[in-house]
Formats: structure tokens, C-alpha cells, sequence
């Protein structure tokens, strides 16, 4: 099995912050698509590349933070950034993904008074074009390696109808827990499948609860004070904490929720609102960096607001993955916890071929030099093996000459 990879031996991180802060800062900086190809960058970069993590190991991460609230890339990157130096690293693989998009947010937040022009650029375009290769090189090869028979392959593809037809919030992780149940039904071939050695701990099971006592306190708490002491600093971390808790299914999902929590409360216009979005759309890294736009934008205001907002929407997704991950580990090297990964990790192959459907391919292409310019880059990644950064870049440079 893959426990060498899986954890570093005798449980002491084998690379330090400094070194997980400089991968996912190069990520930060290169990682264009949204959450669906963020995934893809960390495989090819920490997976295949590094060896940080085995290749079950990160289909299992996957699957965990598709489940929990919360931008799941950002959750996966934190993780693996653990795994490899401990918090320190977690901190650093979340400092160094989300610093670059970040600090562009909160530029635009200062000057730029036009970003959803950014929309209509043939550069963005290019952005967009290079994803749908990304994403497709993505499904082709977990397939692959994830639904290497009919009854797993049979989930992906009842998970990707099922939420291509039905594409709610909710359907995605009753999908993944649905793809999990079907496998223990019809799992038999995985029977003998011998179990991961239990993983070294690394800290106490007393400090997992902790972080899921405080999630709901907060939670619970926050909209109260905010009620009662309704100071600027303090309705900005109940409403993007609210918003961070109540995300299932991807960061798209924030949308709305930040809608309710600033434009509604009048705090900026819906013109303003769409600007920072528009240009949130061009930017590499996690869209939850938006945030740090809208905190910049509205009271406190300026950088304070800004990082302000960017924690509150963060914690509870923190809060949520160190509560659950050492009791994902334990439950990991459960033969029958086996089973049910594994029909959750056919899952989520049909979740991302879904939302490579809909709404990267759909929304897309639209024409037929766009088509051709993907078939070229998804040549490129597959047979060529050329690095992903540089075929976004050849796609957004094309894109800005021919189909601008």
C-alpha cells in the first residue's frame, strides 16, 4: 500500500513551513480555473510530482472536504500542508494560496473602478479555455485510476447525471455519501483489500473536538452579539463567518450568502458587488479571496477590513477540517472505511465531470475557435505533458490575438 507516502515516517514532518509556503505560493500565483482545477494543480503538483501524499490518500482528502462546508480546495491545500510540516504548514500551504489573489482583491478594492470590463478581455478568455483542458485532463486520468471497474465507473456516471440534472448545493454531498453506500452494497471485490496502517498521531483527539465545540459556538454566538453590540467590525465577522459556515459544494456556493451579508445590508451597491466578482473571475487561486475585496470596500474598510474579512470567512472552514481530519485518518485504516471511500472517490470522479459540464464547458465554448483552442491545450497536457501554468499562459496569450 501507499502508507509510506501517505505520512511522513515516524509521524515528524519530512519538509518544513518555508518549503510548503513556497509550493503553494507558486500554486497561488498559477492556479487558474476555480476549485475543480485547483484540485487538479495540487495532484500533478504534491501528489505526482512531490510525493508528498499517495495518490489514495489525496482522493480521500478530496472526498472529506467535498462533504464539509467550506471552500474545498483551500481545505485539500490546508491538509496537505499539515500532512507535510504540521500547523505550520498548514498555515503557510493557506498563506501562500491565498496571499496573491488576496492582495489583487484588495488592490482592485483601491483603484480599479472598471473590473467587470475584465469579463469581456480575450486574456480571460484564454483563462477559461485553458480550464476546460485542465479540468478534462482531470476527469480522464482519476477515472482512471478511480473507477478501474463497471460498478465504480456505474457511480461516476449515476453521480454526474444526478447532478447535472438536478445541480443544488445539497446534491453534491448527498451524491459522494450515496456513492459511499452503494459501495458497501455491491463492494464485495474490495473485501480482501488489506487496510493502511493506522497513522502516527499527531495531536490529541481533545483538540478535534475543541475546534468543532468552537465552529458551532460561534456559530451560535456571533449573530447574537451582533445583534445586541451591532459595532462595524463585529456585524463584518458574523455575516462572512455565517456565509463560510453555510457552504456546501464549492466556493461558487459563497456567492449569495456574501450578497446577503453586504449588498442587502447596504453596505455597497450591487454594481460594486459584480466589479469585485468580475475581476475575482480573472485571478488565480481559491474565490473565496473575494472577500478580502468586499472588506476592503465596506466598513472597516482598507487593509484591516480586508484581512478581517478573509479570516472570518476562512475560520470556520478551518475550524471544521482540523475537527474531522485526525478522525478521517483513524477511520482510513478501517477495511470497511475502505469500501466506503472507495465509493465515495467514484463519486466524486462523477462530481468533477459534472462540473466540467456544467458550468466550465457550457459557459466556455461557445464557438468554434474556442473549441479548437482547447482541443490544442488538452493535446498539449496530454501528450505533450507540457506543465499546466504554461499552456494557461499560451491559451491566455492566443486567446488575447484571436478570439478577443
Amino acid at each position: 500500500m501507499q502508507s509510506t507516502q501517505d505520512y511522513p515516517e515516524n509521524g515528524a514532518p519530512e519538509g518544513g513551513p518555508w518549503e510548503v509556503f513556497r509550493v503553494f505560493l507558486r500554486l497561488g500565483c498559477s492556479s487558474f480555473g476555480g476549485p475543480v482545477a485547483h484540485l487538479v494543480y495540487f495532484q500533478s503538483e504534491i501528489v505526482a510530482k512531490r510525493k508528498w501524499i499517495g495518490h489514495e490518500a489525496y482522493a480521500d482528502l478530496v472526498a472529506l472536504c467535498q462533504v464539509l462546508p467550506g471552500p474545498a480546495s483551500s481545505q485539500v491545500g490546508m491538509a496537505l500542508g499539515w500532512k507535510r510540516a504540521g500547523w505550520r504548514g498548514a498555515a503557510a500551504a493557506w498563506l501562500g494560496f491565498t496571499l496573491p489573489s488576496a492582495a489583487i482583491m484588495v488592490g482592485v478594492a483601491y483603484g480599479i473602478r472598471a473590473a467587470g470590463a475584465f469579463g469581456h478581455s480575450g486574456w480571460v478568455t484564454g483563462l477559461k479555455v485553458a480550464a476546460v483542458a485542465v479540468v478534462a485532463q482531470a476527469v480522464v486520468s482519476m477515472a482512471r485510476r478511480l473507477c478501474p471497474d463497471i460498478p465504480r465507473a456505474g457511480i461516476a456516471v449515476l453521480t454526474a447525471v444526478a447532478l447535472s440534472l438536478y445541480p443544488a448545493a445539497w446534491m453534491q454531498f448527498a451524491a459522494v455519501a450515496a456513492g459511499a453506500g452503494a459501495c458497501s452494497l455491491c463492494g464485495r471485490w474490495l473485501a480482501k483489500e488489506p487496510p493502511l496502517p493506522p497513522p502516527p498521531p499527531r495531536r490529541s483527539a481533545n483538540h478535534s473536538y475543541a475546534c468543532l465545540g468552537l465552529f458551532l459556538a460561534l456559530l451560535a454566538a456571533l449573530p447574537w452579539l451582533a445583534r445586541i453590540h451591532p459595532s462595524a467590525p463585529l456585524l463584518v465577522l458574523d455575516g462572512f463567518y455565517r456565509a463560510g459556515a453555510l457552504v456546501f459544494g464549492g466556493a461558487h456556493v459563497v456567492l449569495p450568502l456574501l450578497q446577503q451579508a453586504t449588498v442587502a445590508r447596504g453596505w455597497l451597491s450591487q454594481n460594486a458587488f459584480l466589479a469585485g466578482y468580475g475581476a475575482a473571475q480573472a485571478l488565480p487561486g481559491p474565490l473565496f479571496s473575494f472577500s478580502a475585496y468586499l472588506g476592503a470596500v465596506i466598513e472597516p474598510g482598507g487593509i484591516p477590513g480586508a484581512m478581517l474579512a478573509l479570516g472570518a470567512i476562512y475560520l470556520p472552514a478551518v475550524l471544521v477540517l482540523f475537527g474531522t481530519l485526525p478522525h478521517w485518518d483513524r477511520l482510513r485504516s478501517v477495511p470497511g472505511a475502505r469500501v466506503l471511500l472507495s465509493g465515495a472517490n467514484a463519486a466524486v470522479v462523477g462530481l468533477l465531470a459534472a462540473a466540467f459540464y456544467s458550468p466550465i464547458l457550457t459557459t466556455t465554448i461557445t464557438g468554434p475557435g474556442r473549441l479548437a483552442l482547447a482541443l490544442a491545450a488538452y493535446a498539449a497536457l496530454q501528450l505533450r505533458r507540457m506543465p499546466p501554468w504554461l499552456v494557461v499562459a499560451a491559451c491566455a496569450g492566443v486567446a488575447e490575438w484571436f478570439l478577443a
